[in-house]
């Protein structure tokens, strides 16, 4: 059977790194298999979904590179619940329900003042077709549940929680259907999940309970069931759950300096008993997926550790997956060069504007305040005119210093460096003489440049 994930957000506001995590699992557990990655749009709530937020979702998608094979809009799939839904009501597994909110709440008040669960009475049953007449005659509009089996204990084997059992009559009959014939998100889910094939279904723990809802309402359509996996939910640094990470976005990494691939290493392998390593493409990740690796801890999101890991993505990264966002002139040699140094890719360009100068001067003139070193750099321009100039440049012409002067380590190597670069560290300067070239160099060794 063709391995078949969706990933279901609701356009109502920009995913957050949860979502991310959640598309991520489903796109690699696709991939693993040879499968397909859908994306079905829970846009049912019609006041807050928009259409630029659901553009933002497929953004966001292709900017980490987890692009669908397909998509489905609940919002032009009316027919096919409706459809349903009639099917379900012929057969008394949905019914009418016609207490308001504030009734609702107050029988909830009095069963948990009764150390009692909070589960529906399914009071709505017992009303008659007259009863049901003078409660729509007085201006209401029922809401519509589906009416769990009580006979039939729910359990399955989870890919990440293992085995799960619920007894039925210890669970609220769900609400399907609104007042205003609007859906909620359970049988439209369930509805969406048999037609279009879909097999596996990764969600948050946080749904384990849903999962058992629908296993019913699977059963009830005759309709076999997807597997299902519940991971844990994230966690921030401090291993706390946290309100920052339902807030930070793709639109938040971006702007961090955030490589796409080192945000999926991070989360494709945390909560996992794989080490979270640098990678510059994501096979490593699809080659080494299992549910069965996830753990049922929580999954500690670190965003130090992220940034950490994208340093070390990028000194990964060849020139051709970067060149389109370099600075103008920045060609392989300059990547190799400042690739080692820099932790976000924005810092390209600040090495690059030292290469092609010239320098900020702003701060004291190298060798400023020094005899030894300004004398030493006047030796070292006359030193650099003589030396050939190619890609053994530095090399032949610290060789030639030290012997001259007697310098050697800090005291030759700092000083050059300073007049090169204004920096007292970055990259190897083997590397970058050639990019700066001798008559920028010579500018520089002799205050000019």
């Amino acid at each position: 059977m063709t391995t078949v994930t969706r990933f279901a957000p609701s356009p109502t506001g920009r995913l957050h790194v949860g979502n991310i995590r959640t598309a991520l699992i489903n796109w690699l557990a696709a991939r693993r298999e040879g499968g397909r990655f859908l994306l079905r749009m829970d846009d049912t709530d019609a006041e807050r979904s928009t259409e630029a937020f659901a553009q933002a979702v497929r953004d966001d998608l292709r900017w980490l590179g987890l692009v669908p094979d397909g998509e489905e809009r609940q919002s032009d799939r009316g027919g096919a619940y409706d459809g349903r839904f009639e099917g379900l009501a012929q057969a008394g597994r949905v019914y009418p329900c016609y207490e308001s909110p504030e009734e609702l709440e107050l029988k909830r008040k009095v069963q948990l003042g009764r150390g009692l669960p909070p589960v529906y009475d399914r009071a709505a049953l017992a009303l008659g077709d007259a009863d049901r007449a003078a409660l729509e005659a007085e201006g209401r509009r029922p809401h519509w549940r589906f009416r769990l089996d009580h006979a039939a204990p729910i359990g399955w084997v989870d890919g990440i929680r293992g085995e799960q059992r619920f007894d039925p009559a210890l669970l609220s009959d769900p609400v399907v259907r609104r007042a205003d014939g609007s859906w909620l998100y359970l049988l439209p889910s369930v509805i969406d999940d048999i037609d279009m094939g879909v097999t596996l279904v990764v969600r948050g723990e946080d749904h384990v309970t849903n999962t058992a809802l629908q296993l019913q309402m699977f059963d009830a359509l005759d309709a076999p069931a997807p597997a299902f996996a519940r991971a844990a939910l994230l966690t921030g640094g401090d291993g706390k759950l946290s309100k920052r990470l339902g807030a930070l976005g793709c639109d938040d990494f971006r702007g961090m300096g955030i490589e796409p691939v080192a945000l999926l290493a991070l989360l494709g392998r945390i909560g996992t008993s794989d080490p979270v390593e640098p990678m510059a493409d994501v096979a490593p990740l699809v080659a080494s997926f299992d549910l069965g690796r996830f753990g049922r801890a929580p999954a500690r999101f670190d965003l130090d550790e992220l940034a950490a890991l994208n340093a070390r993505v990028l000194h990964m990264l060849p020139y051709a997956d970067v060149a389109d966002r370099l600075p103008d002139g920045m060609g392989e040699s300059g990547w190799a060069a400042i690739r080692p140094n820099i932790a976000t890719l924005a810092e390209a360009a600040d090495w690059w504007r030292i290469v092609t100068g010239p320098l900020d001067r702003a701060a004291e003139d190298p060798g400023a305040g020094d005899p030894a070193d300004a004398d030493f750099l006047a030796v070292a321009a006359e030193a650099l005119e003589a030396v050939t100039f190619d890609a053994e440049a530095w090399k032949r012409w610290t060789g030639v210093l030290k012997a001259q002067t007697g310098r050697g380590g800090k005291t030759l190597f700092l000083p050059l460096r300073r007049a090169l670069t204004g920096r007292d560290h970055g990259p190897d300067m083997g590397l970058l003489l050639p990019l700066i070239g001798r008559d920028a160099a010579l500018a520089r060794l002799r205050g000019d440049g």
